[in-house]
């Protein structure tokens, strides 16, 4: 399937957004062979930076494939906003619905039509302490094995040393640099022709980010933590601490202390 072309609005924004990040960003990018030059595909990447979607566009914009992202819905309807996320051909993703297949209709059609669609599968900005993937959602991996497209783990840094997680203001000094490594798609053979069960999406998901964090561990000269950061479980344990606590103060408020009987000094 052709390229599709970039478009007037994709290269508008291109000429917005590449100046400030070429003076903001020193540029260590690799991989790019590994984007397909034709047909449909979808790019898995880590999120740990209010910037680098910017950052991960402009290593992506200069492959030639440009990134079609996932957003929110309500976002095409505001004014040039709108204009310029339906002119670059950005997907609106609607929350309300209640079919996880549906909400990703719209990214299985680009794919279809030769798109490449950029998911971040984590959903959110990472919170892991030391900033690595933490456990993905399934959306990549059930648009992926519906169309058998290819999926193209993508790791980055260095967007989250100007920008860090929920920072308000960049670290403009010392000049940071945007690491990106692309790697060759992930192995999903193994989940074809098989129903598509909680279990599978989440076994194919695992896959899909334990690359994009060996790339990353490769950019960074470390290893990652042997299991990723989960969030629900941190609520879920997060919330069993906060029980606890709350038992134990009420405990000790129906209790006199030893200074209260008097002991001690």
């Amino acid at each position: 399937m052709p390229r599709r072309r970039i478009g007037f609005w994709y290269r508008f924004a291109a000429v917005l957004c590449k100046p400030p990040l070429v003076v903001l960003l020193k540029r260590d990018w690799r991989g790019m062979e590994n984007i397909p030059a034709e047909g449909g595909f979808i790019t898995a990447v880590n999120h740990n930076s209010h910037i680098d979607p910017f950052a991960y566009a402009h290593f992506q914009y200069n492959t030639g494939r440009v990134p079609r992202f996932l957003a929110k819905s309500g976002l095409f309807n505001k004014g040039f906003i709108g204009a310029a996320m339906r002119g670059t051909g950005q997907i609106p993703v609607y929350r309300e619905s209640t079919d996880a297949l549906s909400a990703f209709r719209a990214a299985i059609d680009a794919v279809e039509r030769g798109e490449c669609v950029a998911f971040y599968p984590e959903g959110t900005l990472t919170r892991d302490p030391d900033g690595w993937p933490m456990t993905g959602k399934t959306g990549a991996a059930r648009v992926a094995l519906q169309t058998r497209c290819p999926v193209i783990p993508v790791a980055q840094w260095g967007a989250n040393e100007l920008l860090p997680p929920y920072a308000k203001k960049p670290s403009l000094l010392p000049r940071k640099t945007h690491h990106v490594l692309a790697g060759e798609p992930v192995d999903l053979d193994r989940f074809y022709d098989r129903e598509m069960t909680p279990d599978l999406l989440k076994e194919a998901t695992e896959a899909i980010m334990a690359a994009v964090t060996r790339h990353l561990e490769e950019i960074r000269g470390e290893q990652a933590p042997q299991t990723p950061y989960d969030p629900r479980r941190e609520r879920i344990e997060q919330g069993r601490r906060t029980h606890t606590q709350k038992r134990e103060e009420r405990v000790r408020g129906t209790r006199p202390t030893a200074r209260e009987e008097g002991l001690g000094t």
